[in-house]
């Protein structure tokens, strides 16, 4: 496990966008396939949630970027929240 500040800041950790969430019956996922549509509770003007270590850190807004997605972040957690996200992942292994 590093131990520099400089080596602990180089760290790759899970960083998710996340439209929305739902449960869905086993029956519903295995009737998927290739067009089927997944109705989600979350209106499609609300911002994105992203998360670390499955942690909500901030919020945001898709944009695009050339031919690909990005987000524009509109609100972020304190510095302190921050870190305790990145910290959730060691704290369930210690």
């Amino acid at each position: 496990m590093p131990t520099s500040p400089h080596a602990i800041l180089q760290l790759k950790v899970p960083l998710i966008v996340s439209i929305a969430a739902r449960r869905a019956a086993v029956d519903e996922v295995l009737a998927l396939g290739p067009g089927a549509i997944l109705e989600l509770s979350k209106s499609a003007d609300e911002p994105l949630d992203v998360l670390v270590n499955n942690k909500h850190i901030a919020t945001g807004t898709a944009v695009k970027v050339g031919e690909k997605f990005g987000i524009r972040v509109n609100a972020i957690g304190s510095p302190r929240d921050r870190a305790e996200a990145l910290a959730a992942d060691t704290d369930a292994e210690a």
